[in-house]
């Protein structure tokens, strides 16, 4: 699709490790001339190989005549929005924490078992793990919860 496109966004997201790149530098050439490439993935580091952060005030540079928006941080752009959907987001989850603690806000909510990286002093997340060089432990060992 790369030849057809006037604009890709990569939003790649590998919770607690680095990006993988999804379009490397020599598949820039099948691209158009001033297509556009944004990078969401910047703050993992980077989704496309010619990525590299940007600021909102100096947000784009060209590779290969494609345009890269790599802004680190784009929420920041829109700050009190992104706050209330990330508070709307979260706060479910915030509360259950409070209320039940971890075991019982994840019996109660098993979507949150995947977004714990440490508990008990154990890291629980694999690419958490890999990316720090600590022994894994699965969060349903170190709690005694299943998912």
């Amino acid at each position: 699709m790369l030849p057809q496109a006037d604009l890709v966004i990569g939003a790649v997201l590998v919770h607690g490790a680095r990006a993988p790149y999804v379009i490397k530098r020599d598949q820039l050439a099948l691209m158009k001339q001033r297509a556009v490439l944004v990078d969401v993935s910047i703050d993992q580091g980077g989704c496309f190989e010619t990525s590299r952060p940007t600021t909102h005030s100096d947000p784009v540079y060209e590779v290969d005549g494609v345009t890269h928006y790599c802004v680190a941080n784009m929420p920041g752009a829109v700050p009190v929005t992104s706050t209330f959907a990330l508070t709307n987001a979260t706060l479910p989850y915030v509360l259950a924490l409070a209320d039940q603690g971890l075991q019982g806000a994840i019996e109660s909510m098993p979507g949150l078992q995947p977004g714990v990286n440490v508990a008990d002093g154990k890291v629980t997340h694999p690419a958490v793990a890999e990316g720090t060089g600590m022994e894994h432990a699965p969060v349903e060992d170190v709690l005694g919860v299943t998912a």
